[in-house]
């Protein structure tokens, strides 16, 4: 069966983003670095990413001149009355229906990309398999929480540690 797969950058004090949406400090400790870290490897194991809207807009708007998931199918999930292109389908599912179908498809891995609507549901009814989380040398004090608050705790294994650029990914496994 497929796997789930949160992949995603946070700050060290547990953001996705700042308070205003923004994503301009992901980057190493230093600028002249160019590291992609583990991605090149990572989407070599995925045909499928996940997103919300707001991703996908900031994806599309801000960090890319190009649809850079042309190689996968992308699922963004939306209340917008978006018509699907290609190999982009805007859905109206909720976060988890959405990826217990997909587990049932046969492909490669799915890749939840973000954002903290999408991922809090999938976390709170434990459908994330894997858990990748880059923590960038970075404390915002302010923004979009990762986890968000949680009535039970959920235990992890930890699997793997890689170190690039100051930056520290973090691979866990449910245990």
């Amino acid at each position: 069966m497929r796997k789930v797969i949160l992949y995603i950058a946070m700050s060290l004090d547990g953001y996705i983003a700042d308070k205003n949406g923004g994503v301009a400090w992901l980057a190493g400790q230093d600028a002249e670095v160019a590291d992609e870290g583990t991605y090149s490897e990572f989407v070599q194991g995925i045909d499928t990413v996940v997103m919300g809207w707001n991703t996908y807009a900031q994806v599309r708007m801000e960090l890319s001149p190009e649809w850079p998931y042309e190689e996968m199918e992308s699922y963004v999930i939306t209340h917008r009355n978006e018509k699907s292109t290609g190999n982009i389908k805007f859905v109206r599912e909720e976060p988890c229906e959405l990826i217990v179908r997909l587990k049932e498809m046969p492909g490669k891995d799915i890749w939840i990309c973000g954002g903290s609507s999408i991922i809090q549901p999938l976390v709170r009814e434990n459908l994330i398999d894997e858990y990748r989380v880059s923590i960038i040398p970075t404390i915002l004090g302010d923004g979009i929480p990762l986890f968000g608050d949680r009535e039970t705790e959920l235990q992890l294994r930890l699997n793997k540690t890689m170190m690039y650029n100051g930056i520290a990914e973090l691979v866990y496994t449910r245990r």
